[in-house]
């Protein structure tokens, strides 16, 4: 490779040519997002989350920055941020890696071996290690609640709620706005 340059358009250039959504507003290869799908026979089967990606200026030399936009529920990821704690991306990550094997090996290992003794959501840690059976009635909650969009893509949900709002296109059950007088 000539450059960190070259190779990240390289790797999002493979990721778009994968199975994968990827969005990239204003054509912006640094910051994008990408449509994962929760791993077969796992718990998250069934749920598709937006994941977004940012790209240090020294990738792949520096790791990617991952993180879930919207929720799950998993020890190792954080609730609100959405941030992930895996090594290989956190501390282990070498420029052998490639935006690929993000998507198609660390995040579905994350989400298939949870390590609930290394928390950035310390309920999830502590309700897997006390009832593993509940736990995953609130992991599959949570994909109900947040990861499952009736056959839209997670980017194609986004962006409709984005135009919604901004077009004033959302539904409120209010008959009448309150202050406006009755004419």
């Amino acid at each position: 490779m000539s450059s960190p340059s070259k190779r990240r358009e390289m790797d999002v250039m493979k990721l778009m040519m994968s199975d994968y959504i990827v969005d990239t507003p204003n054509d912006r290869l640094n910051e994008f997002s990408v449509e994962f799908h929760g791993p077969k026979e796992s718990v998250y089967e069934g749920g598709v989350w937006k994941v977004r990606v940012e790209l240090p200026d020294a990738y792949p030399y520096k790791s990617p920055s991952i993180g879930f936009v919207n929720k799950i529920f998993h020890p190792n990821v954080d609730e609100l941020s959405g941030s992930v704690c895996l090594d290989v991306i956190n501390q282990s990550w070498s420029p052998m890696f490639d935006l690929l094997n993000t998507f198609e090996v660390f995040l579905p290992q994350l989400l298939l071996y949870p390590n609930p003794s290394d928390p950035l959501n310390g309920d999830a840690a502590s309700l897997m290690m006390k009832d593993k059976k509940e736990y995953e009635e609130k992991v599959k909650e949570y994909c109900e609640r947040y990861a499952k969009n009736n056959g839209k893509s997670a980017v194609e949900e986004d962006e409709s709620a984005e135009e919604d709002i901004s077009d004033g296109n959302y539904s409120s059950s209010d008959d009448e706005i309150p202050g406006r007088a009755d004419l």
